[in-house]
């Protein structure tokens, strides 16, 4: 039987359509769409926010921040010494004593609900910024950090004037002077999550950013002196790890907020040990996501994509150890691969971004170094395939099979999108595998079963465990860890505490 012209065109339309299906990556390959920043303005120099002023640094001294996904500089930083820190704790307690301790409550709200609406009326140009300056995706500083530093802002404004019902109707008054040093990972929302508890229970603050992510910390200074906050009631001091050293040793601070590496950490708390200066700690982490053969295996790949690539890995919650059934340890993933071939690396300012720019240079010689390092001890690694930019700092997204619990893969705190993969036959065994670790800040649980999560979530010793998703964050719920993860809460009623003596 012959075929006829046009069911020869036919057939070959659809073996041409096929064939386009089957090349995934150049089907369907995403126009470039990105976020213009011509209209944000980031100043050429910037000072100190000390007392309500923009002041140049008595150490005469700059540093310029560098943008990871395109190496040029973007602006030069104030570089604070000990007597800068010195004049900001000495504004931050003049505020405190003449009028921000003496507030009311319902008086302090207006002024924090006020940065808060701020921040939403500024989001895009926030937004764009964190993500020139950190090199992250502008969908997640758009969509994630930007919105949730509002909702915290929003949510300690309503806790201001209603302390005494957060702790049971017992007194509570406010510490003093907090000096609060955030991490290069989320510049905007770890300086909502220090800022606005510390104000709504009446102290006031000195804020150090880190010196790679320092520009939305110095917006957020700006939205604040719009805010008209009285002056001294927030101070931001730039530079590196000696400015932060002058801000946690300096005698008249009362209370020591930390957030960042666990080495740090220990030295801050040796630091301040046999003082009476009140310390909160979140520290890192190297968490388990968990998935058992009765889970949602493609809602389960969606979870571990966004525990461990979300931010670049730059997460001190990520879910950086998959552990696995061992019965769907295959098809898990093949899946996962598969997933990864459409994760989209580049531009962090195109909206089309999945995974943007390492932090720094120096940042990613440490990811290459541990990765090349889980190759030397035998696991098997699996890159995506993907074509990286030629300037910047990038790293493709990245798994290891076949590593051991004593893995320095599996054992050290990459901070990079580098997954480890091990597997399990029993809820005790991943219970053990999962606590098998220094840290405690946070672990995943995949299963059908309700009663399996609740079981697993008693035994896991983690300060957060989430029940089929990761990474959720809600400024209601507290946040923090156990071990070498850090103590103290952030976020909730229990973050109130950090801030205030009760009586």
């Amino acid at each position: 039987m012959t075929m006829t012209k046009a069911e020869g065109s036919a057939l070959e339309r659809a073996e041409r359509i096929k064939n386009a299906a089957l090349e995934f990556g150049h089907a369907w390959d995403y126009a470039p769409a990105p976020e213009a920043s011509d209209h944000v303005k980031i100043d050429p120099k910037y000072g100190l926010f000390i007392g309500g002023r923009w002041v140049t640094p008595r150490s005469g001294k700059t540093f310029a921040t560098v943008s990871p996904s395109t190496e040029e500089k973007l602006s030069e930083i104030a570089e604070a010494n000990a007597q800068d820190v010195d004049d900001a704790v000495k504004a931050a307690r003049e505020a405190y004593d003449k009028y921000w301790s003496k507030m009311r409550g319902a008086d302090r709200a207006k002024y924090i609900f006020r940065i808060a609406r701020a921040i939403q009326e500024k989001a895009r140009e926030l937004a764009i910024v964190e993500s020139m300056d950190g090199g992250k995706p502008i969908k997640e500083s758009r969509d994630v950090d930007v919105p949730l530093a509002a909702a915290h802002f929003f949510y300690h404004a309503g806790w201001a004037d209603k302390l005494e019902y957060a702790f049971q109707g017992r007194s509570v008054r406010p510490l003093g002077v907090a000096g609060q040093i955030i991490p290069w990972n989320f510049p905007l929302l770890m300086a909502a999550w220090k800022i606005a508890p510390a104000l709504a229970c009446g102290n006031t603050v000195v804020l150090k950013p880190a010196e790679t992510t320092p520009l939305t910390a110095l917006l957020l200074a700006k939205i604040i002196e719009e805010a008209e906050l009285p002056p001294g009631v927030v101070n931001i001091v730039t530079g590196a790890g000696e400015t932060g050293a002058a801000l946690a040793n300096h005698p008249d601070v009362n209370k020591v907020a930390f957030t960042g590496s666990t080495d740090v950490g220990k030295r801050i708390q040796r630091a301040i040990a046999g003082t009476t200066k009140r310390l909160t700690l979140e520290l890192g982490g190297k968490a388990a996501n968990i998935v058992f053969a009765d889970a949602p295996l493609d809602q389960a790949v969606e979870g571990i994509v966004n525990g461990i690539y979300f931010n670049q890995g730059h997460v001190c919650c990520a879910g950086s150890r998959l552990l696995v059934e061992e019965s769907v340890h295959d098809v898990l993933v093949r899946k996962l691969k598969d997933r990864m071939a459409t994760l989209r690396v580049g531009n962090p300012l195109d909206k089309n971004t999945d995974v943007g720019a390492i932090n720094s240079k120096m940042q990613l010689e440490r990811i290459r170094d541990l990765v090349a390092y889980g190759e030397k001890e035998g696991a098997e690694r699996y890159s995506a395939p993907c074509r990286l930019p030629e300037k910047g700092y990038f790293f493709a997204p990245t798994f290891f099979t076949g590593a051991s619990q004593s893995s320095r893969i599996a054992r050290e705190e990459i901070f990079g999108p580098v997954l480890t993969i091990m597997t399990f036959r029993t809820p005790e065994e991943a219970v053990e595998k999962a606590n098998n670790t220094m840290y405690g800040l946070s672990a995943g649980i995949w299963t059908d079963k309700g009663a399996k999560i609740f079981w697993m979530a008693t035994k896991l010793k983690a300060g957060v465990v989430w029940g089929n998703t990761y990474n959720k964050f809600d400024p209601t719920s507290p946040f923090g860890g156990y071990k070498e993860s850090g103590f103290g809460r952030e976020g909730g009623r229990q973050g109130l505490s950090a801030y205030v003596e009760v009586a």
